[in-house]
């Protein structure tokens, strides 16, 4: 994320409000980007996009977590110092939420809290407490352990439902769930037999630009505020929390940052049949060489899409998901006038986005910055152990 960027953490820290992040970052792994440079007054992350990843230039985890410990006892990043945790990732990293919040909360202090767990992640590995039933019910080794992550999550998830319960907290606090793409395999086997993976109907999955790929779950609860069981069918995106996140917080968003295409989304919140206008949003798979021109690289239609309320733009295809949200069948001869005004907003859209992705010509370094900075810890003053705050 470029070092230009004003975050939303930053903007709430600024207001007051304490800010945690316990998981994946996967914004930069040199220091200048680390998220308590960014905003985040609470720090518990792994490094590179995943427990154990290692890639050219800036993306890699600290070196421990690229063996046999991969999710399970890792070394992580708390604030300014690598630590040794101990059990698994993703009890670590909500425990360690557990106790921030319940910290914040008794000092009674505004904060917010970002839980990114890495799982479920491949490779597929999860508490065997969690992977016995599902192979007991004849599921392969790898789709256990999927189900085991998942199943994980929603204990863990509960786990913090309960305590804002017992904390008394709901009054004046707001809970999101959502996942940042769609499902990421494409099939198991049970009792040696091909099994298709869940994707709620959805074409395709992660890596896509169809709704498989984008189409993510967002649960919203706000006890005492927000209606429950209520559908919101308008259309919004990630990009909206911003300012509905700084209009809720009451933090105020300074001319002079970058420009945010978002909206805030408190309208829907008081009455999810609010006005809401139609809009455009882009998605766009595939990155190009360092040093290729990107306008002439295949990789600007390698697989892009266009979405408003109705329609649905991916390449040559065109999809009215309202009536058919799968998308089973194409349009777009029945409706040229819809491909043509969708794919001129795109090329639009690429032309005016591609100068800000300052980043990809950047050069890489010649090491992992984690693993930099790891191995100059470990010689310096080594890996200290630690454990969560209490939260019960």
């Amino acid at each position: 994320m470029a070092l230009s960027t004003t975050t939303f953490a930053e903007l709430l820290a600024k207001n007051g409000y304490e800010t945690g992040i316990f998981g994946k970052w996967h914004l930069g792994d040199e220091d200048e980007y680390q998220p308590y440079n960014r905003g985040f007054t609470e720090v518990l992350i792994h490094g590179a996009g995943g427990i154990g990843q290692k890639f050219r230039g800036s993306c890699g985890d600290f070196p421990p977590n690229r063996g046999s410990r991969k999710y399970f006892d890792n070394v992580l990043l708390h604030n300014d110092t690598i630590v040794q945790t101990k059990g698994f990732c993703t009890d670590v990293f909500f425990q360690a939420a557990l106790g921030w919040i319940r910290k914040q909360h008794q000092a009674r202090k505004p904060f917010f809290a970002y839980i990114s767990p890495n799982a479920p992640h491949g490779p597929m590995i999860a508490p065997e407490t969690y992977t016995k039933r599902w192979l007991d019910a004849g599921w392969d080794q790898n789709t256990a352990g999927r189900y085991g992550m998942i199943e994980n999550i929603d204990d863990n998830f509960g786990l913090l439902m309960q305590k804002l319960d017992e904390w008394d907290a709901w009054d004046n606090t707001l809970v999101i769930f959502m996942t940042d793409n769609g499902q990421a395999g494409r099939g198991g086997k049970k009792n040696g037999k091909p099994q298709k993976m869940f994707t709620a109907g959805f074409k395709s999955g992660k890596c896509s630009a169809y709704e498989g790929g984008t189409h993510v779950p967002a649960f919203w609860r706000w006890k005492g505020v927000l209606g429950e069981g209520v559908d919101v069918n308008a259309l919004c995106a990630h990009i909206d929390l911003y300012k509905t996140f700084c209009e809720l917080a009451g933090a105020e968003i300074p001319d002079g940052i970058q420009t945010l295409d978002g909206r805030s989304m408190l309208p829907l919140l008081k009455d999810p049949n609010a006005a809401w206008a139609d809009r455009e949003l882009y998605t766009h798979v595939g990155r190009w060489k360092k040093d290729e021109d990107p306008n002439l690289s295949r990789d600007k239609k390698r697989q892009w899409a266009v979405r408003t309320q109705r329609w649905r733009l991916v390449d040559d295809e065109l999809y009215d998901i309202e009536s058919d949200p799968f998308e089973a069948t194409s349009v777009a001869s029945e409706h040229p006038e819809v491909v043509e005004r969708l794919t001129k907003s795109y090329r639009t859209w690429w032309k005016e986005t591609v100068p800000l992705m300052v980043n990809e010509d950047h050069p890489y370094p010649s090491e992992n910055p984690q693993a930099v900075r790891y191995e100059k810890q470990l010689k310096e003053r080594g890996i200290p152990d630690w454990e969560p705050a209490l939260f019960k």
